[in-house]
């Protein structure tokens, strides 16, 4: 069996035999300059060199900054700090406003909005899975917009408002699914956190009541075409995993061993999930060994892959600049034989 990256993928998180567990390595721009640097590559080669499976589609909009450069806008008008590595929102335009019919929607009908996605999969010629990006698909877009404990606070003291807030959020990103499923996408890709370290952010009713029901939604064009639904959601989420998985869910990430145990994933979950991550880069990848690397890359898939396929291994969030070079090599090195008897 000689697979393609891509039915590699497809496979692995159907639990169909496959010729090697699939990995996929991101990471964030400050580690991107470092790790082509230490690959003696283009930044445009990286994904390659890195083994990667997944190639993930973002949409086509201006990339606006701030006058002092200090901030970047993204395309429903949210500023990011530049000067972080991470995500950390130093602009939410409706933090003072909630006159949702006076604020400056994006329009997903737009024309241009798919153009690289476009030439990226004619580029790609079938070889890599694809799926479009929503990260921050909708509890996470709301708060973006409204800031994060106003918008904690209208759950409790406004839920008209965080519903209709939520409602516009989604029939936008409904409107985008359509329109990259008609592309020719793989599968989907969503990512909203619900969790924290021990505990999710909000309690469980009020997720099923805000969240769920709209979630789903977002969720039925991909189950309607039988695409497989991937879903990064950080933190203690256990108590909502049946619902996620009840509404469509096929495959969970990061999969934190820190946060949530693999075995108990397995156990419950049996074949009716998949994964896609399971080593730390909160632990293991920028504070271990190079041999600590390996070992949690083998019990990843001893745990979650134990039957030789359903998972795509990968570092559980996108690698940052504090991981060292070394450990990087041993991750790659540990990826190369995860092989199957298949």
């Amino acid at each position: 069996m000689n697979l393609t990256p891509k039915e590699r993928v497809r496979r692995a998180l159907a639990y169909e035999p496959v010729d090697r567990l699939p990995t996929q390595v991101n990471y964030t721009a400050a580690m991107g300059e470092r790790l082509a640097a230490h690959f003696g590559v283009a930044p445009a080669d990286l994904p390659q060199r890195l083994g990667n499976h997944l190639l993930r589609l973002d949409l086509t909009f201006p990339r606006r900054l701030s006058a002092d450069g200090k901030t970047r806008y993204d395309w429903w008008g949210v500023g990011f700090d530049t000067e972080e590595e991470g995500y950390f929102p130093s602009f939410c335009p409706l933090a003072d406003s909630k006159d949702l019919d006076a604020f400056p929607w994006p329009d997903p009908s737009a024309p241009g909005l798919l153009d690289d996605a476009a030439q990226a999969v004619a580029a790609d010629a079938g070889q890599h899975f694809v799926a479009p990006n929503f990260g921050f698909a909708l509890f996470e877009r709301a708060w973006l917009l409204r800031g994060f404990e106003a918008f904690l606070a209208d759950t409790a003291l406004d839920p008209g408002f965080a519903g209709e807030l939520l409602d516009r959020i989604t029939a936008i990103q409904l409107a985008l699914i359509r329109r990259f499923i008609a592309l020719g996408v793989d599968g989907g890709y969503f990512g909203d956190d619900y969790g924290a370290q021990k505990n999710m952010l909000f309690s469980p009713a009020a997720w099923r009541t805000l969240i769920k029901p709209r979630l789903a939604r977002l969720f039925e064009p991909f189950r309607e075409a039988s695409l497989p639904v991937i879903m990064h959601s950080d933190g203690q989420i256990a108590p909502v995993l049946p619902d996620l998985v009840e509404i469509g869910l096929t495959t969970l990430n990061p999969v934190q061993p820190e946060v949530i145990d693999h075995g108990w994933l397995r156990d419950t979950f049996g074949e009716r999930l998949s994964y896609y991550g399971g080593i730390s880069t909160q632990t293991v990848l920028p504070n271990g060994s190079p041999d600590d690397v390996r070992a949690a890359v083998v019990a990843a898939a001893r745990a979650l892959a134990p039957d030789g396929t359903g998972i795509m291994l990968a570092p559980s969030h996108r690698m940052m600049a504090d991981i060292p070079m070394a450990n990087v090599d041993a991750l790659l090195a540990a990826f190369a034989p995860v092989e199957t008897d298949s």
